[in-house]
């Protein structure tokens, strides 16, 4: 936002209103001043006269979108069993995925299904350890970290025979599946299989729940924002150098082959290198980067960081970093090195990951309810089109739905992430925050926009935040 706000600047002109750096979605936007201001007094006055209806229209969809949820969460509903709905957990655990099965089990009893709870992923689903959950066996399940359903990383082409048999036996009409990239192939492996079983041809969707926040079609993951709270714990390394001489943190993050992590948590805890394997480094870039920090070092700063995600390279592994780093610091600074590990993983979810999970998880299953009453033909749901196999992702500004065969282009398979990543235009803003010479892309910088705009339609497609 910073960065945007710099850049309104240098555009300004004598004819440019005064504005105002907003975020909208996973987007920095510019909104003239006075509508904000005008758009503040008119809530306010709506709220004096009353009027509350109108007063959270005029808050923007996303407040708007945020009470409706709240209100299909907070209240018991009747139940009721038009449908049979399994919500199940695949890949490495994430926090918040508990946060998006409360959300999806209370949405589905709300939206008059019945649901059913598969422990242990695909592994559990074959096995048969499936069980109807009610509203109140959620309750709580909020602030709860890693996945109390239990989650495997079991892929489901080699038992499809065992989970059709499951799914007929449960009469299980639409499937949610909220995991990492394991989700993903799951999906694509169900979709492959409609030929040869029919009880696969129901409504599926993936809501993305993964650390590494490496699954194709969506910005963001459950469960990412979490584990950037616990990189930045690196300031409490940084902090035990306080008092000591200069020194240098070398540490490792998770992701896979995914750099997000380590891009994003380098940016926030202000690190002077993050290495990562979408951005190929050599040994020139490690010893520029080692005599720039030594020259720092020399002059200012007391204590550096440098991030290495765990596969950006095969042999500049982090233990080689450390030693570079020792050897050629010698005189001018100290090095220490830390492998985070799996605490990236745990710990209670964060805000943003609860509501985030809330809201994929609830907008999932309206959407689930939807393809069911619209496949629903002759006594039985039928699904076999491309479109009723979708994972739900973040895009800039909206929520989307699509299809999983159209993001087989777009997917790295071999090193399981996206082809292109939105968060790789951010590392130049690190760069230019730790003192490097280099230039900042600025061919997407945000344009003034209007506070009172047009609902856009809600659609299968897409749908506004």
């Amino acid at each position: 936002m910073g960065v945007e706000a710099v850049l309104a600047l240098l555009e300004t002109t004598a004819d440019t209103p005064a504005c105002v750096v907003s975020l909208c979605g996973n987007q920095s936007v510019r909104l003239p001043l006075m509508e904000c201001v005008q758009m503040t007094q008119e809530v306010q006055k709506a709220m004096d006269q009353k009027r509350f209806e109108e007063a959270v229209k005029l808050r923007g969809r996303s407040f708007e979108n945020n009470l409706r949820t709240y209100k299909l969460l907070a209240h018991r509903k009747p139940e009721s069993d038009n449908f049979n709905v399994a919500v199940l957990n695949v890949g490495a655990p994430a926090a918040g995925m508990n946060a998006a099965v409360r959300s999806a089990v209370r949405v589905g009893i709300s939206e008059g299904h019945k649901m059913f709870a598969v422990n242990d992923g695909f592994e559990g689903f074959y096995k048969g350890q499936i069980k109807e959950v009610k509203w109140s066996d959620v309750g709580g399940w909020t602030g709860q970290g890693g996945s109390l359903l239990g989650t495997k990383r079991t892929l489901p082409a080699k038992h499809a025979d065992k989970i059709a048999e499951q799914m007929r036996k449960y009469n299980i009409n639409a499937l949610l599946v909220i995991g990492g990239f394991e989700a993903f192939l799951s999906l694509l492996e169900l979709l492959a299989a409609r030929g040869k079983y029919d009880e696969f041809c129901v409504p599926m969707v993936v809501v993305p729940a993964t650390v590494s926040n490496n699954v194709p079609g969506s910005d963001l993951s459950i469960g990412a924002d979490t584990a950037l709270n616990a990189i930045t714990t690196c300031d409490r390394i940084k902090q035990s150098a306080s008092g000591t001489k200069r020194r240098v943190f070398i540490i490792e993050t998770m992701g896979g082959y995914c750099g997000y992590l380590a891009t994003v948590g380098g940016l926030a805890a202000g690190a002077d290198a993050a290495y990562i394997y979408e951005e190929p480094f050599d040994i020139r870039d490690l010893q520029a980067n080692v005599e720039h920090l030594t020259e720092k070092m020399k002059t200012s700063i007391q204590r550096g960081l440098v991030l290495r995600n765990e596969n950006s390279n095969d042999n500049y592994t982090t233990d080689f970093i450390y030693q570079l780093y020792s050897e050629e610091g010698k005189g001018v600074f100290d090095c220490r090195k830390n492998v985070l590990g799996h605490m990236q993983q745990g710990g209670a979810p964060s805000p943003f990951d609860r509501n985030f999970g809330t809201k994929m998880s609830a907008k999932a299953m309206q959407w689930l309810s939807k393809k069911l009453l619209e496949t629903y033909r002759r006594g039985r749901v039928f699904a076999n089109s491309e479109d009723s196999c979708c994972l739900l992702g973040m895009l800039g500004r909206t929520l989307v739905f699509q299809p999983v065969v159209t993001l087989k282009d777009h997917t790295d398979f071999v090193h399981r992430i996206p082809k292109e990543q939105w968060w790789l235009k951010l590392r130049p803003l690190m760069k230019i925050l730790a003192k490097y010479k280099t230039s900042y892309d600025v061919s997407d910088s945000g344009q003034i926009e209007h506070v009172i705009h047009t609902r856009p339609k809600e659609s299968d497609a897409s749908v506004a935040m």
